[in-house]
């Protein structure tokens, strides 16, 4: 069976690629029973929703007023039948010693080509995308520690994920839903909130702004460490960055919408700063994070033609769309359509999206203005109670560069955070989250490595050493996995491929990636439908339409203009300053050349 990316040609990979996310579409999109709550066939959408992006998600779809809204369930890539919660050998192998000896992080391995802004970057969509819950501390997963563990507590207790009926998880088939407390659409709700409570607590209620300090940072939340803003979990200085930044591009778009349409009022332009964010944040993610992670050519031109289309960005902002061709044109302002299922995100895309490896574990920081080395902070001084303290004492500048300058780490086994395999969160919970990951996968029914490419039509894997070109990782695998190749968790074997030429992380992640990728896109109205000056303004689509992830970090943040002024991919480690010399910069050195680059990307 050839792959897509076996294909001798750019064409004909880009043809497979095509047609595989068709197949995709027709094959992989499932929903189970009691996603959402039944429809009242009477009731209409109020004239706000039509207009404009919900608090809670509802009436994006304006025949479906829950389909992807807070709080419904997500749907499925593998079948409904293939969903069952692994609750027999939920602790087999022991996520623990899974956690110890295949994901641990032995020494750093560079991503070498992406920076640490990358890796924030994921987990700031992330805080957009889905949320299962806290969970409920009296509903545990017990995991009894092996001798010399020196994890704080025995056993550890991993709170369940509890269904949406407020039931017990079985192990019959098929697995119960899970809500997601975040919406399900692309529409900046990490910064908004998900819910009105939460989107009124962010706003000033004045020209359509949210709440931004006047030194240009966030206000502090109730909970310690935390900024006010949409969604507080997992919270880091990497994505405080980013949540501060697009807060205040939020105010920005505000001010020019206030300037261009003084009739608007406060609601008006509050609706029309999400609608332009929320597409600015797609955008970027489409064009600029994916392509600078899959660096692969094929993906390079799918991406753009993504949000673009083929005849590319110079035709579409000179001529317009060609008609409703997807394909000629760009998903964005095509018709929306759901495919084969409703929209919702799914299980398995929160699957393939666990990247922790991605963050480093030590972290140096630097000045702007003399690019001397200022201090060295391990991650656990960065994050949860200690994120506020540490962002208040640097200069924002210095924390930009500094993460420009940072490498990311390489999405592979032996390269998982050790500070997040014991983490401490705001609430007190010790937790080790690569064994936790083993277990969400196990709870939830997300099928095993190789039934789970088997139902993406993917081959099986027959060997450890087909999983693997590592001798001494596969070896691992078979004794842990006790030779067992269908027992290997998703997780483990997606960490453990090598990726095709020039991608960031498994083949078997991107395939779940290309299918819900542009069903983000495709199904959300606002990016189809309504990507229209009636609904965003011409201004607001001139925003988005203008508007890099450059401009945007520059438009704030002026002073880094020296830095990246002439750099094009800014999720690329940046040119790391000399010693200043009288009235000029020294000459720059890039990071990518001094480091070894562990991402097999070519």
């Amino acid at each position: 069976m050839v792959q897509w990316h076996q294909n001798p040609s750019l064409i004909l990979q880009l043809k497979a690629l095509s047609g595989e996310r068709d197949d995709l579409r027709s094959k992989n999109l499932f929903e189970g029973e009691g996603v959402r709550p039944e429809e009242d066939p009477k009731e209409t959408p109020p004239e706000e929703a039509v207009r404009a992006r919900t608090p809670d998600g509802t009436w994006n779809d304006l025949g479906c007023k829950h389909m992807g809204a807070k709080g419904t369930g997500f749907g499925r890539n593998a079948p409904i039948e293939r969903t069952a919660p692994d609750l027999k050998r939920l602790l087999d192998p022991d996520p623990r010693v899974i956690s110890e000896r295949l994901m641990a992080r032995d020494t750093f391995k560079p991503a070498g080509i992406i920076n640490g802004l990358a890796a924030a970057w994921l987990q700031f969509e992330n805080h957009n995308w889905f949320f299962h819950g806290d969970g409920v501390p009296d509903r545990t997963i017990d995991i009894p520690l092996r001798d010399g563990d020196d994890f704080p507590e025995n056993p550890m207790r991993i709170r369940s994920t509890i269904p949406m009926d407020g039931g017990e998880i079985t192990s019959g088939c098929p697995a119960p839903v899970f809500a997601n407390q975040e919406t399900h659409w692309w529409d900046g709700s990490q910064i908004y909130g998900s819910g009105r409570e939460r989107q009124d607590e962010m706003r000033t209620f004045v020209d359509g702004k949210i709440k931004v300090g006047d030194d240009g940072r966030l206000l502090k939340s109730d909970i310690p460490g935390i900024d006010l803003t949409g969604m507080r979990e997992n919270y880091w200085v990497g994505v405080g960055l980013l949540h501060t930044m697009f807060s205040r591009e939020h105010n920005a778009v505000c001010d020019a919408l206030k300037k261009a349409y003084p009739s608007l009022g406060d609601q008006r332009l509050f609706e029309l700063g999400v609608l332009v964010v929320s597409a600015l944040i797609a955008k970027i993610h489409t064009v600029e994070w994916t392509p600078c992670v899959l660096r692969h050519p094929a993906l390079q031109i799918g991406m753009s033609a993504n949000w673009y289309g083929a005849l590319g960005e110079t035709f579409r902002s000179r001529i317009g769309r060609v008609g409703d061709s997807e394909a000629l044109s760009g998903i964005i302002g095509s018709t929306a359509d759901h495919h084969s299922a409703p929209f919702s995100l799914t299980e398995e895309f929160v699957s393939v999206y666990r990247m922790h490896p991605l963050i480093a574990d030590d972290w140096d920081f630097y000045s702007l203005e003399s690019g001397e080395f200022l201090e060295h902070r391990e991650f656990t001084e960065l994050q949860g109670r200690y994120t506020r303290d540490f962002m208040d004492r640097m200069e924002m500048g210095d924390l930009w560069y500094s993460f420009g300058l940072a490498s990311a780490g390489a999405v592979c086994l032996k390269n998982y955070p050790n500070a997040l395999r014991k983490l401490t969160r705001v609430d007190g919970q010790v937790t080790d989250l690569a064994t936790l990951d083993i277990v969400r996968d196990r709870e939830r029914g997300i099928p095993r490595y190789n039934d789970f490419r088997e139902v993406l039509r993917m081959p099986r894997r027959k060997s450890f050493d087909d999983i693997t070109p590592d001798k001494a990782w596969a070896k691992e695998l078979a004794e842990i996995y006790k030779g067992d190749v269908d027992a290997v968790d998703l997780q483990i074997g997606m960490q453990a491929e090598k990726p095709p030429k020039g991608f960031g992380f498994s083949d078997t992640a991107f395939r779940i990636f290309i299918l819900m990728a542009s069903r983000r896109l495709k199904s959300d109205r606002f990016f189809t439908d309504d990507y229209r000056p009636e609904i965003y303004t011409q201004v607001g689509l001139d925003w988005v339409n203008e508007t890099s992830m450059k401009d945007v970090i520059l438009r704030h943040y002026p002073e880094l203009e020296p830095v990246i002024g002439d750099v094009e991919r800014v999720f690329a480690p940046w040119p790391q300053l000399g010693e200043a010399a009288p009235g000029k910069r020294n000459p720059v050195i890039r990071l990518a050349d001094t480091v070894k680059s562990y991402m097999p990307l070519g």
